[in-house]
C-alpha cells in the first residue's frame, strides 16, 4: 500500500509516519515531489494497522497496491527515474544510444566500432563478452580479455559501456571494468542472478525474457531494486511468438504499458527483436515515437564475417545513415540527442 501525504505536509509528520512503520517491522519507501510525499510499505501489512494510519497528522490518503512489485512501480514512485550509467544519463528528456558489437572479437574490431559509433551519435558502447548461445559449439565470447578491451575503448573514446553478465563470476569481474550490466533475456528470471546483479553496484540493464509478460518482467526488476539498486533499466527486445518473418516479434506496445506502469527508463533493441539489419531502421524510429528512452543496435565493421549476429548489424555507413533520420522524431517527442549536435 501507499500512503499520500497532504500537500507541504510537514517534516515532523512524514517522520512520525515512517517511524511508526519501520516500528511494526515494514520496510519504507520514500518518494517526495514538489507538492506530493507519498510513503510506499514494504513488506506484510498484516502487520500493520491501518485504521490508526489514517488518523494520522497530515495524512491525505491511504492508497492500496494490488500490482506483486512495489519498488519498480510507478504508484510508489510517480515521477520518472533517470539512471546515470558513466557519464551517461538514461530517462527522460534524451534519447540515449547503445551502440556496438554483439561480441567483442579483438582489441582493434572493438576499437574501430567505438571510434565510429561515437561519432554518429552513441553514448554508451555494447559489446559482449559472455555470449550465451543457443549451440554450445558457437562463439561464447572473450570473457575477462574482453571486459578488458571495453576499459580500453571508453578510455579513448569516453564512450560508457555496457557488458552482459551470465553469472557470479561474470558480475564479479565486469565491475572492475565496465560501467554498467546487462542481464540478458535467458537471464531475466534467474532469480539468484538478478539478486546478484542488485548487489553489484551498478546500474542493471533488464531486458525482456522470451516468453515474459510485462509483469513478469516488472517483477524480475523488482528482485533488483529489492536488494538496494534502484539503478534499473528496462529493455525491450522482442518475445517469442508463432511468426517466422523476424527473429522475434518487437512488443512496441509493452512501451506506453510500461509508462502507466513503471517509473523505470525503458529501452527498445530493434537488432535482436527483428534480426535482421533491414528492419532496424523502421522500427528504432517507432520506438521513439512509442516514448522510449533510448535504443540498443549492434553495429559491426564488417557484420558478413561477424562471430555473433551479423545479419542483423548495421554497417558503419548505415548507422550513421540512422541516427542522422531520428533526429525529427526525438524533435518530435521532445528528447534531445547528440546527433542533433553535430
Amino acid at each position: 500500500m501507499i500512503i499520500i501525504m497532504k500537500p507541504q505536509a510537514s517534516e515532523q509528520s512524514i517522520r512520525t509516519v515512517t517511524g511508526y512503520i519501520k516500528d511494526n517491522g515494514l520496510q519504507v519507501h520514500l518518494s517526495k515531489g514538489e507538492e506530493v510525499t507519498i510513503i510506499g510499505i514494504v513488506g506484510d501489512k498484516t502487520k500493520l494497522s491501518t485504521d490508526n494510519l489514517i488518523f494520522f497528522k497530515d495524512v491525505d490518503r491511504i492508497v492500496p497496491v494490488t500490482e506483486s512489485y512495489k519498488l519498480a512501480n510507478k504508484k510508489f514512485h510517480p515521477e520518472p527515474t533517470t539512471v546515470k550509467a558513466g557519464n551517461t544519463s538514461i530517462g527522460p528528456g534524451r534519447l540515449t544510444i547503445m551502440a556496438g558489437p554483439c561480441a567483442v572479437e579483438t582489441r582493434d574490431q572493438l576499437m574501430c566500432i567505438a571510434e565510429n559509433v561515437k561519432k554518429a551519435g552513441a553514448t554508451i558502447l555494447r559489446g559482449g563478452a559472455y555470449k550465451p548461445r543457443t549451440s554450445p559449439y558457437s562463439f561464447q565470447g572473450l570473457e575477462t580479455e574482453g571486459l578488458k578491451y571495453m576499459q580500453e575503448a571508453k578510455a579513448a573514446t569516453g564512450l560508457s559501456t555496457i557488458c552482459e553478465v551470465v553469472s557470479l563470476e561474470a558480475i564479479e569481474a565486469a565491475v572492475k571494468y565496465v560501467d554498467m550490466i546487462q542481464i540478458g533475456a535467458r537471464n531475466m528470471q534467474n532469480f539468484i542472478l538478478l539478486k546478484e546483479a542488485g548487489q553489484s553496484g551498478l546500474p542493471v540493464l533488464l531486458k525482456r525474457g522470451l516468453c515474459a509478460t510485462i509483469d513478469e518482467w516488472l517483477n524480475a526488476a523488482e528482485y533488483i531494486i529489492a536488494e538496494g539498486n534502484p539503478n534499473v533499466v528496462l529493455c525491450e527486445r522482442g518475445i517469442r511468438t508463432f511468426e517466422t518473418a523476424t527473429r522475434n516479434t518487437l512488443d512496441l506496445s509493452a512501451v506506453p504499458v510500461l509508462r502507466q506502469r513503471t517509473h523505470l527508463p525503458i529501452i527498445v533493441d530493434p537488432s535482436h527483436s527483428t534480426g535482421s539489419y533491414k528492419y532496424v531502421a523502421p522500427m528504432a524510429k517507432a520506438a521513439i515515437a512509442c516514448d522510449a528512452d533510448g535504443l540498443m543496435i549492434e553495429v559491426h565493421n564488417d557484420p558478413a564475417h561477424a562471430l555473433s549476429d551479423g545479419p542483423q548489424s548495421l554497417t558503419f555507413e548505415k548507422f550513421t545513415r540512422l541516427t542522422e533520420e531520428l533526429a525529427p522524431f526525438c524533435q518530435l517527442m521532445g528528447r534531445s540527442f547528440m546527433a542533433e549536435e553535430k
